[in-house]
């Protein structure tokens, strides 16, 4: 079976493709250590590989044997616009590959939804004045999921889609959320995911979550993806641990591989270095 590659290029290089397709990965982990970084990098060239060879292949290289493109890649936003998504990815990547990419990028600004139910001024979010009843809260928090669970319906099935990020969904938890509906949401994803086949990709805020909420969600998921600051000396390192991942640990294990050192290039995200552990 062809994998989806996650646009990271040595990591899809030594999974010869990349992951299942039908695979949910939670990525999470501290803050700039590079889940962010990663999840942008992978909507970037799995993008950039359909709209432009001569980048992808100075910035990506070889596309592995085993791997096979999605045809879309689709970016969810609980709270943030596709102009505030476009600065956090020039931030990450050249100007040559964003300006090539954005437009191609399918993108779900879910912030209507999500802030219907708060009691934040309308025009915040909306560009329009706030009236006194708009200030009144009121709205359904439930009906960020629906919409959610719609859009996924509909566009999930053999893509990418990029979900940024389910801990938003923590200040949501009132009357009509509660917690358990987050990794309950992240288990429905993992079933609907083994018929869309595709790849879906959660970012998690660590911070935000205690140990039991996040092995409640990484248990949810089918793979999950940890980035961390490691300090050994003067050196300040970014590092990835795969801690568990059905279908992709074991091709690891076999080269007793699971940690990796990241680092952040004009092309995104990738591995600068191999551990491997015994």
């Amino acid at each position: 079976m062809d994998d989806i590659p996650f646009g990271i290029s040595r990591l899809d290089s030594l999974l010869d493709g990349g992951a299942p397709p039908g695979s949910v990965v939670l990525l999470s982990g501290e803050a700039g250590a590079g889940a962010r970084e990663f999840a942008y990098t992978s909507a970037a060239m799995n993008t950039l590989a359909q709209t432009d060879d001569e980048l992808f292949d100075l910035h990506y290289g070889e596309l592995p044997e085993g791997a096979v493109l999605p045809p879309e890649v689709h970016y969810l936003s609980f709270t943030a616009s596709k102009s505030t998504l476009e600065e956090e990815f020039r931030y990450t990547l050249s100007d040559d590959i964003v300006t090539a990419v954005i437009e191609q990028i399918e993108y779900l600004d879910l912030s209507t939804e999500y802030f219907q139910s708060s009691r934040i001024p309308q025009d915040w979010y909306l560009g329009r004045t706030t009236t006194l009843s708009d200030l009144s809260g009121g709205g359904n928090r439930e009906k960020v999921l629906s919409v959610l669970g719609d859009y996924l319906t509909d566009h999930a099935s053999g893509n990418i889609v990029i979900l940024d990020s389910i801990t938003d969904l923590l200040s949501a938890i009132g009357d009509d959320l509660e917690w358990q509906d987050i990794p309950m949401l992240i288990r429905g994803l993992n079933r609907a995911a083994e018929q869309w086949g595709g790849l879906i990709l959660v970012l998690a805020s660590e911070q935000t979550l205690t140990p039991t909420e996040r092995g409640q969600l990484s248990d949810a998921a089918s793979g999950t993806i940890d980035f961390s600051w490691e300090t050994g000396g003067s050196k300040r390192a970014r590092v990835m641990v795969v801690e568990q991942f059905r279908g992709v640990l074991s091709r690891l294990e076999d080269e007793d591989i699971v940690q990796f050192e990241g680092e952040i290039h004009e092309g995104g995200y990738d591995l600068s270095n191999v551990r491997k552990i015994r």
